[in-house]
């Protein structure tokens, strides 16, 4: 029935930056803060709900320079919808991140209400979380990645989180609402244009991350930089993104999928897989069936991204909160994400499942493909089957033996474990 699985691992080289509190304390200081007139200024500082690598010293940088410049650093949830759409929500969000008043030496403040602060020329509202209107100066913090639903030269972001994050769940709402129809990238651009223009932002701090999730690059940048800036890190940051090694499988298992592994739960790009109405499908991977078995205790029960898959498990849908979920895929437009696959009893059963529905053939030499998680890409398992076309990419590396699928009484799955 299943095929016999070896694990493999890619090896490429990427950028690392070992020392990530100082690369942001040093691109801070270039910005001259004292030349601001910050003292005694209440400064807000953002900070989302991704899982962001080293998130906490990243942002406790920020904040002690921000204190050595005489000023009262706060952190502000920015979010949109995310943690259900509540402070209550936010703050564990944050805390599950290890973002705290403790780490990162500055009060947090969570609130889900909005207002208007105005609207783009063709007339999209533009909305914004009130406890951002509140402090005397606002620093924009974010990571710079490729978006899930959409291809563009600034994509997720810093224009992103302004919009996105800092427009609260209303703002969420309303902006992804105008992006079908105005199209992703102009509406991110228009909104957070109208935000710097409102907005007391003194400069931005944005994060570029390898494809093995660290740091590779760290840059602050003053408001009327944060454009032509966010379009060289997204750029940087396709460079470091790291494909699945095969254009075609039959299955693949993923092991956990999650709102700090991706915002769809797995990155829709590695997977192939966008399921939008409106948008642009990825040519490849091309995979036959996706099945999930399991999701993060850090998504605290939003599964969104479940709805890419074909099959998962009774363990995986009793951990889902439906309505952080649904709250995710609507406020997202992206309620194709949301839905809920095939449920079977076990791991077993839905690897089986995957397998079966594949049609006609010898599922023993079936190509199927094990990860972690979509971020994990360093190391997976493949299909014996697989091993010819290992061979022939110098890009892979054989690190074991065949080894068949083995599954305790109830039908979890106990080996391929991958760090």
């Amino acid at each position: 029935m299943f095929p016999r699985m070896v694990r493999v691992k890619q090896k490429i080289e990427c950028q690392e930056i070992l020392d990530v509190r100082q690369a942001v304390i040093s691109e801070v200081r270039k910005l001259d803060l004292d030349g601001m007139g910050l003292k005694g200024l209440t400064v807000g500082i953002t900070a989302g709900s991704r899982g962001i690598y080293a998130l906490p010293e990243i942002i406790k940088a920020i904040a002690d320079v921000v204190n050595e410049a005489g000023a009262n650093p706060v952190i502000i949830a920015a979010m949109g919808t995310h943690g259900g759409g509540t402070p209550e929500g936010q703050l564990e969000m944050l805390k599950s991140l290890k973002v705290t008043p403790e780490t990162v030496g500055a009060p947090i403040r969570c609130c889900a209400d909005t207002v208007q602060l105005g609207e783009t020329d063709e007339g999209v509202p533009v909305f914004c979380n009130v406890e951002a209107t509140k402090v005397d100066r606002l620093i924009i913090a974010h990571r710079i990645k490729p978006h899930t639903n959409f291809f563009g030269e600034i994509e997720s972001g810093l224009h992103k989180m302004l919009t996105i994050g800092l427009g609260g769940p209303r703002g969420a709402k309303s902006t992804h609402g105008h992006m079908l129809v105005k199209g992703y990238e102009k509406t991110i651009v228009d909104v957070a244009r109208v935000m710097l223009k409102k907005l007391p932002v003194i400069f931005a701090v944005g994060v570029v991350e390898n494809w093995k999730g660290k740091t590779a690059e760290v840059k602050a940048v003053l408001p009327n930089e944060i454009y032509a800036k966010e379009k060289e890190l997204q750029a940087l940051a396709k460079e470091n993104t790291v494909k699945l090694p095969f254009k075609q499988m039959d299955v693949l298992v993923l092991g956990e999928i999650g709102k700090n592994i991706s915002g769809t739960g797995m990155d829709t790009k590695v997977v192939g897989r966008i399921m939008m109405r409106w948008g642009e499908e990825p040519k490849y991977p091309d995979i036959g069936r996706i099945v999930v078995l399991g999701l993060t205790p850090e998504s605290h029960g939003n599964a969104i991204g479940i709805g890419l898959a074909d099959m998962t498990t009774r363990k995986v849908f009793q951990s889902i909160d439906i309505k952080s979920t649904a709250l995710n895929a609507i406020g997202s437009m992206a309620v194709e994400q949301g839905r809920i696959p095939c449920v079977l009893d076990n791991d077993r059963e839905a690897i089986e499942s995957a397998l079966v529905t594949l049609g006609a053939m010898d599922t023993t030499k079936a190509r199927l493909v094990y990860l972690k998680n979509t971020l994990q890409l360093e190391e997976m398992f493949v299909a014996e089957s697989m091993l010819d076309e290992v061979a022939e990419d110098s890009r892979l590396e054989v690190l074991g033996t065949p080894e068949e699928l083995i599954f305790d009484d109830d039908g979890n799955l106990l080996n391929l474990r991958l760090p």
